[in-house]
């Protein structure tokens, strides 16, 4: 009798859009709808179960890729609304799909998230008005390494004007990367903008939504698996740029924690505070020698 040899079954893959790409070109031209305005959008569509006409989006998660911090964000803020908004179609209709799934399993649950296929460099202002939002998050963003492309980075002078319009006085925004050459050029542009000045390290340490960005998305876990590194920081929205505090000491907040906290003032090291919130540490640096 002759054997033959079977050969072996292939590995179902984890998710159903595996093969598409990690990020969109958002400079070129994509076909799908954008209203003209706010008013004219129908957010009924995105939250049946909500009262549209007493409620509006007020946290939006601009890249919002496979959905993970939207998924976390509807138990953290359940009374809020939260909007993800990603440019890929496909990765769109995945997370339409994982959503409703989560609302089938979970009876009046996950009725306050949802999401939208858009260019949010180009149309954020289609969607929303002016000072509706209270939080926007900015993770792990597409870092377009070549100089020629750092024009489609979401992080810009003109950019953050448009964000700044749309986010309420006091509004906090968001962002992390594992690049840190990214990381830099987006703190930078935020702490040099005269409408955005970054919070209080106490208030950052405490922030219920720093765990979020540090791992509640697909991208944050990604780099956990690998041991990288992250940096974020998060930064107010202001009314009155005359009362920015151009002494204020800036600081960087990291993950893993690091065992040291450095500053730019002393050469001495200091064992760094303790957060109840995230595994982070913070690096200070002298905003009069930065600016």
């Amino acid at each position: 009798m002759v054997y033959q040899k079977q050969e072996p079954k292939k590995k179902k893959a984890i998710k159903p859009y595996h093969r598409i790409k990690a990020h969109a070109n958002p400079a070129s031209d994509y076909n799908f709808y954008y209203p003209t305005g706010p008013e004219s959008y129908d957010w009924t569509k995105n939250y049946p179960e909500q009262p549209m006409n007493e409620k509006k989006v007020e946290i939006a998660d601009v890249g919002c890729g496979y959905g993970g911090l939207l998924i976390s964000l509807s138990s953290l803020f359940p009374e809020k609304l939260s909007v993800g908004m990603e440019l890929r179609d496909k990765v769109v209709q995945y997370v339409e799909e994982r959503i409703d799934k989560l609302r089938e399993k979970h009876v009046g649950h996950f009725q306050n998230i949802s999401v939208i296929r858009t260019n949010a460099m180009k149309y954020l202002p289609n969607y929303f008005e002016k000072g509706q939002l209270q939080k926007i998050f900015f993770l792990f963003p597409d870092p377009h390494f070549k100089k020629a492309t750092h024009k489609r980075r979401i992080i810009s002078p003109t950019l953050l004007s448009e964000y700044a319009y749309i986010l309420a006085p006091g509004a906090f925004a968001y962002f992390i990367s594992d690049v840190e050459e990214l990381y830099l050029w987006m703190f930078e542009h935020f702490k040099n903008h005269p409408l955005f000045e970054q919070v209080e390290r106490d208030i950052a340490e405490h922030d219920s939504c720093i765990p979020l960005i540090v791992n509640s998305t697909e991208e944050g876990r990604k780099v956990n698996r690998i041991d990288g590194k992250k940096w974020f920081a998060v930064f107010r929205r202001i009314t009155d740029p005359s009362k920015k505090d151009l002494t204020f000491k800036n600081y960087t907040l990291t993950s893993p924690k690091e065992e040291t906290e450095t500053t730019t003032t002393t050469t001495t090291t200091k064992t760094p505070t303790t957060s109840t919130t995230s595994t982070a540490t913070i690096t200070e640096v002298d905003s009069k020698e930065s600016n």
